[in-house]
């Protein structure tokens, strides 16, 4: 396993009481998927561990988890600042038309009239939409925001996204 190709979901945070208890905070739109019996993994270093998930309750804030063999507080300290993941068999499918942001990192992006932009580096969550950040040796860097009229057409398989840009969205006057 490609400690690489797995996907975050969560970030335990500290730990809650003296039983073993973690806090996670989710890095996913899919909180259903903390449920009891659920695998997650944790890399730390080279070795990659599976945690089973007991329970799972929320409060203000991060979530309580606690996990199958993590019985005190101090084995559950050994797992601060490490992630939850999963592997991409264990995705919830999206809808036609949206993607996760891993998906996105690192794709392609072209410009039907201005050809090859750049390099898509970062997703920007804002309220309205989503902001994608593109790398340009040309035009340094690009926002770009993630709607259907500037966003032509995203292809996954060939990491490429096809884009018209908006007026004065690479700075011209």
């Amino acid at each position: 396993m490609n400690p690489r190709e797995l996907i975050k979901v969560g970030k335990i945070v500290g730990t809650h009481g003296y039983k073993g208890s973690v806090k996670v905070q989710p890095l996913t739109d899919f909180p259903e998927r903390f449920q009891s019996g659920n695998r997650f993994i944790v890399v730390r270093g080279e070795d990659i561990k599976e945690l089973i998930l007991v329970s799972c309750s929320s409060q203000k804030g991060p979530l309580l988890m606690k996990f199958q063999d993590i019985d005190d507080m101090e084995t559950a300290e050994q797992y601060r600042n490490l992630f939850l993941s999963v592997t991409s068999d264990q995705l919830y499918p999206l809808p036609d038309g949206s993607y996760y942001h891993f998906q996105l990192i690192g794709m392609r992006v072209e410009d039907i009239d201005k050809g090859y932009l750049g390099v898509l580096s970062e997703v920007l969550e804002t309220g309205a939409n989503d902001v994608y950040v593109v790398k340009s040796d040309t035009y340094g860097e690009i926002l770009i925001p993630a709607i259907k009229q500037v966003v032509l057409s995203v292809d996954v398989n060939h990491q490429l996204m096809r884009v018209r840009l908006l007026e004065g969205l690479l700075g011209e006057q």
